[in-house]
């Protein structure tokens, strides 16, 4: 987390400036990295494409080309205001433990003081979701995945669990949300249904969290497979413009608004990718944690440059086979600053 020395006013939330302060900036970071992967055959997931054997020749120079992509852009992430790499990164489709300890062993990552929480999820394919956090700031003293039980005609369906995990940033109590809700595989509608039950599990971690503590600052971030309008989104995470401390504001609705998306299908583009924040970092109480602003991560090298999927996410497999990218989504952040005194 770097102190930055600017000359900042608030006024309409904007930064504008003034007089001479101090601001930390924290930044917060979110991840679909589609089906980060290793070689290995786990003979208890359906991994067998992402084999050397397997439909997608899945080998280790692609495995380490797939690392060293996404390693590259998780060092970058927010780096023009924080002239760092983000404090807290949430990730998703990770296939075990193994895996996020070859990402931080890659040379974008290896000196950036991270360590790991993650949990084997139940989900068919053996995909993950998993935090990364700086050491230096994030103190965390409690994690645990929280299981999204769906039924459908009597049997179960199994899917991602939601990863919870709570610790402090100084003397702030913070908790972090890991999601990916079940896809829309079948059609929106008819998968609807199966996010909602994810949409209400999340929300009860929240309540029992604030029944805790109602000043618990929650980060909940994922692909939710919902865009910011959708209702399990909006409305069940119970969504406002000017949120209490125990309602969500979520950033990343105007960008929605505004045609923005962090993945494209069909030349439809959707923000799965969201990142939303408790009320107690909308109060404009500077001498804590506050919400700066939020973004799409879309660097150039992100971006297919040409072809049919020209301004789509540049993948590791599209449709025509191997590519070489780094994910079919863009990667979503945001920023908390603080006020402190000057020295």
């Amino acid at each position: 987390m770097k102190l930055i020395h600017y000359i900042f006013l608030f006024f309409c939330g904007n930064l504008i400036a003034q007089d001479q302060a101090t601001y930390e900036v924290l930044t917060i970071a979110f991840y679909n990295t589609e089906n980060l992967f290793d070689t290995e055959n786990d003979n208890f997931t359906f991994d067998d494409d992402r084999t050397p054997e397997g439909k997608d020749a899945w080998t280790e120079v692609k495995y380490q080309l797939k690392l060293n992509n996404i390693g590259r852009v998780l060092s970058e992430i927010g780096a023009e205001i924080s002239s760092n790499s983000p404090e807290i990164i949430g990730l998703c489709e990770i296939e075990n433990y193994t895996v996020l300890e070859d990402l931080l062993n890659t040379e974008p990552l290896r000196n950036k003081d991270y360590k790991i929480i993650h949990y084997d999820s139940p989900d068919r394919r053996g995909i993950d979701n998993a935090l990364l956090y700086n050491t230096r700031v994030f103190k965390p003293n409690s994690s645990k995945p929280i299981q999204i039980l769906i039924e459908k005609n009597g049997k179960r369906i199994y899917t991602r669990d939601i990863l919870v995990c709570t610790g402090k940033i100084e003397d702030e109590n913070f908790a972090f949300l890991v999601n990916h809700w079940p896809s829309r595989s079948g059609g929106e509608k008819k998968s609807r249904n199966y996010r909602k039950v994810a949409a209400i599990t999340n929300r009860k971690i929240c309540d029992s969290l604030w029944a805790i503590d109602s000043a618990f600052k929650i980060i909940n971030m994922g692909d939710f497979n919902d865009d910011p309008k959708n209702s399990n989104v909006r409305t069940i995470l119970n969504n406002s413009a000017k949120p209490n401390l125990f309602e969500f504001y979520n950033p990343m609705l105007k960008l929605y608004k505004k045609g923005i998306g962090s993945l494209a299908f069909r030349d439809n583009w959707n923000l799965f990718d969201q990142i939303l924040i408790s009320g107690a970092m909308k109060s404009k109480d500077y001498e804590h944690f506050q919400y700066y602003k939020a973004g799409i991560f879309k660097k150039d090298y992100l971006v297919t440059s040409s072809g049919q999927y020209k301004g789509y996410p540049f993948r590791s497999y599209g449709y025509n086979g191997y590519l070489g990218g780094f994910s079919d989504h863009f990667p979503v952040y945001l920023h908390l600053i603080k006020k402190k005194n000057p020295r």
